[in-house]
């Protein structure tokens, strides 16, 4: 997903999609082109719509038709005007246009870009909702705060990224007061619509009330989208399905075109190449580039509250080619700071040849030492994915008459 996390992010998948096409690398077995999602589900959260522009399938939330469809099958009115996009809400929240916030099973106050900014928006709303596994960074500044279960403590179906839909059963009960996604969504309607809010169906044997079943759902995913009209949860306890499914007696898909592309032939993008948002200069004269580490995931929500991992990976460094390191007078495992025209932060320089000269790398998952706080939110012009694979910085050794600067 790096590719994609540059203002050329659009161009550059386009990119990839012309060397797919020339080299004939489609349509068969071991070709094509993947994204390797960030995490389980990504791909199932796209299908569903999870999107300001897009309903479930795909289908364009500015489409008359669409919008008719989804309107009668929800028995609600449905604007046809796409929403604002994660990355555009910082800048929407500090203009005033957006006064409350629910995420889920998100931690942007460390994952974000420029995550001062973030924090600073959020800190701005008028009501701020966070429904998570744990109490992340974010939830911590939360007006409410909702305990969500976790994949193993629910019932539903991850969708990976070669569209594989596979049965989640529920392993354990949820702790404490902490419920599923559908039956929190389910509680929230009721109390904000009344009666007129919520699901009317059976008993839920776990929590012993009202509230959606995830077969339920997935049923109405089946009328709603034709590429899982042929799936049910009975064909999923007997193993997982690939979309398109179109009827019960489908197969599944497992690799598109291979009958060649029903649209046509595949058409070239002509594309010019652009640098990123920032480069180095006189002051910053360094590229930060940022990711993860093999024992640790994206903010250490869950890896960080393993004792084994994070024994294996318990701090935040930055590795520094030792040209480099040699040029600014710097030894290995020396505390540095590192700044951004954002921010700047404090730990340990890494000197190694894995990074090339001009280059430091900062993995992105450790509060203490925010890599994001350095990292540039400029956006790319079509997707709108922020910059977070390159910005300039500067790495140098530390001021004792300078206090420190911590995201938290």
């Amino acid at each position: 997903m790096g590719i994609t996390q540059h203002t050329s992010g659009t161009d550059n998948v386009r990119s990839l999609a012309n060397l797919a096409v020339i080299t004939g690398n489609l349509g068969k077995e071991g070709a094509g082109l993947n994204p390797l999602r960030g995490q389980n589900n990504v791909q199932g959260a796209s299908d569903m719509g999870c999107n300001p522009t897009f309903f479930p399938g795909y289908q364009r939330c500015d489409d008359e038709a669409a919008c008719k469809k989804f309107s009668e099958i929800w028995d609600t009115p449905i604007t046809d005007k796409p929403g604002l996009l994660a990355t555009e809400m910082g800048d929407a929240i500090m203009d005033g246009k957006l006064a409350g916030l629910w995420i889920m099973g998100e931690n942007p106050i460390l994952s974000d870009p420029n995550s001062a900014h973030a924090k600073k928006a959020f800190e701005q709303l008028d009501c701020l909702v966070v429904q998570d596994i744990f109490l992340t960074e974010t939830a911590e500044i939360a007006d409410v705060v909702l305990p969500a279960a976790s994949f193993a403590e629910k019932n539903g179906t991850f969708v990976n990224t070669e569209r594989k839909v596979q049965r989640v059963r529920r392993a354990v009960p949820p702790p404490g007061d902490a419920r599923d996604d559908l039956s929190i969504i389910n509680m929230v309607s009721k109390r904000m619509l009344g009666s007129q809010g919520g699901y009317t169906g059976p008993v839920d044997p776990l929590y012993h009330t009202v509230a959606p079943l995830a077969t339920d759902v997935f049923a109405e995913i089946t009328t709603c989208w034709p590429a899982m009209a042929g799936m049910s949860y009975e064909r999923l306890d007997q193993g997982a399905l690939t979309w398109p499914c179109p009827a019960e007696d489908h197969p599944g898909t497992p690799i598109l075109h291979t009958r060649g592309i029903v649209r046509g032939k595949g058409l070239l993008s002509s594309l010019s190449w652009s640098g990123p948002d920032e480069v180095p200069d006189d002051e910053y004269p360094l590229v930060l580039t940022t990711g993860r580490v093999l024992y640790q995931y994206h903010t250490g929500t869950m890896t960080r509250r393993s004792p084994v991992l994070e024994e294996s990976a318990p701090s935040a460094y930055v590795e520094m080619n030792p040209e480099d390191a040699d040029e600014l007078g710097l030894v290995d495992a020396e505390e540095v700071e590192a700044s951004s025209r954002r921010g700047a932060i404090r730990l340990p320089v890494k000197i190694t040849d894995r990074v090339r000269k001009g280059l430091v790398f900062i993995p992105f998952h450790y509060k203490e030492a925010a890599a994001n706080l350095l990292t540039n939110d400029a956006l790319d012009p079509q997707c709108k994915i922020a910059e977070a694979k390159v910005c300039a910085i500067k790495v140098g050794k530390i001021d004792p008459e300078k206090a420190e600067i911590r995201l938290d």
